[in-house]
């Protein structure tokens, strides 16, 4: 496969890439515009890595309003709703709405997804159902499967051994979710429990991490520390984190330098905490977004994500995650010129580390020949204009192609 007048990221040139045995084989700058023969033209729109979907829960999608809708639109009357509706799954069930969901990320240019599933469910039914889909969609993305405890694992029946049942059934990352524990001491234990876990059996970690606007709630600590001491550092991810919203600036400063030492990764979620936290405030009312802004600038990596696609916690979602760094560039109050640069890196490059695949990720001769061509020439252009993707390309083979948006007809105000 051979790809002329390509651009890409922090590049002035244009480039032609050559693809052979489903790797990049060449990457050569061109001295101008090229008129020749070519698999694709990419007419000086930027070419780059996929995207990366880091957190987002597939067994959930394309459930809301079922059984009933999530009236208060917080997040624990949204894990009542889906209690509800986790009674109803079946395997068929499950499947079918994963394979929608993933069609729609596909077409968006996700090629690597990470996706939560609750394992507080005697059955199993969900785990059971997306498990065997890792391999009916390797052709044209890369699925990981989180252990999710949505209901605790201390606090739900038999959740330890639920847990454990779910890794040998083919979940590749430990979960948590330490602040919906009955007690502060379960929430602390269930973290060390959840790192060790991990650490025996050379899995990442994953967990919801004080998603609560409860500036008291401050699992991170307890999390980070077990990542350090175990040396599991980069292989753990805090997802979430907004009650760091809520934590005083002193004690921040303090947990910043844990946090740099532990090495670990966070994964933001700016629609939905938009949604869902601010909830029990009257004014002013908190945004309730963890300090992505402070973080990246403290050199800790941190992905954006979607985190639903209209389930009981967040009724809309499309798949497009240039919107997940719209709403952060604005919520976070990263409007600068440096900030729209660089602002890709939190759906391609930092997502990929997050999932621990950078080894096999990017644009460079020797790594597997995944790319997706936008309309814009840069991070700026793209951003600016939530621009869509035109090809998504996995191993030489194309996924999607679109031709681009243009205008028929207009006025003309000159």
């Amino acid at each position: 496969m051979k790809i002329i007048n390509a651009r890409l990221r922090h590049q002035s040139e244009l480039f032609t890439i050559e693809c052979q045995n489903g790797l990049f084989s060449n990457i050569q700058k061109q001295t101008g515009v090229l008129s020749e023969p070519c698999d694709i033209d990419a007419k000086q729109q930027l070419v780059c890595a996929p995207f990366v979907e880091p957190h987002i829960h597939l067994d959930a999608v394309l459930t809301a309003g079922e059984p009933r809708w999530n009236a208060s639109g917080t997040l624990f009357e949204g894990i009542e709703c889906w209690a509800e509706r986790k009674e109803m799954l079946s395997i068929d069930d499950v499947q079918s709405r994963v394979l929608k969901a993933a069609e729609l990320l596909i077409h968006n240019g996700v090629q690597h997804i990470r996706t939560h599933v609750d394992v507080t469910d005697p059955s199993l039914t969900a785990l059971k159902a997306i498990v065997p889909l890792k391999e009916k969609l390797a052709p044209y993305l890369d699925l990981q499967i989180v252990a999710f405890p949505q209901e605790g694992i201390l606090s739900f029946p038999n959740g330890k051994a639920l847990m454990e049942q779910a890794l040998e059934i083919g979940a590749d990352v430990v979960g948590g979710i330490p602040h919906f524990e009955y007690t502060r001491e379960y929430g602390v234990d269930s973290m060390r429990w959840v790192v060790d876990l991990a650490h025996k059996h050379d899995k990442l970690v994953d967990v919801h991490c004080d998603e609560i606007d409860d500036g008291n709630s401050r699992f991170l600590e307890v999390l980070a520390t077990a990542a350090l001491e175990t040396g599991m550092g980069d292989k753990v991810t805090a997802s979430h984190t907004v009650a760091m919203h809520s934590y005083n600036n002193a004690y921040c400063s303090k947990l910043f330098r844990l946090l740099k030492k532990s090495a670990i990764n966070f994964v933001s979620c700016p629609t939905e905490n938009t949604h869902l936290q601010g909830r029990f405030d009257t004014f002013p009312k908190r945004r309730g977004i963890t300090r992505v802004k402070e973080l990246r600038n403290a050199g800790i990596t941190v992905a954006l994500a979607q985190d639903s696609i209209q389930d009981p916690w967040y009724s809309l979602g499309n798949g497009k995650l240039l919107r997940q760094v719209d709403f952060a560039l604005h919520a976070c109050h990263m409007m600068g010129y440096n900030d729209f640069k660089t602002a890709l890196d939190f759906i391609t490059d930092n997502g990929a580390k997050v999932m621990h695949i950078q080894d096999r990720y990017g644009i460079e001769v020797g790594k597997p020949a995944n790319f997706i061509v936008l309309q814009g020439e840069d991070d700026v252009a793209v951003i600016r204009e939530q621009a869509d993707v035109l090809w998504s390309v996995r191993g030489e083979h194309v996924l999607m192609q679109r031709e681009p948006a243009t205008l028929k007809q207009t006025v003309s105000l000159a």
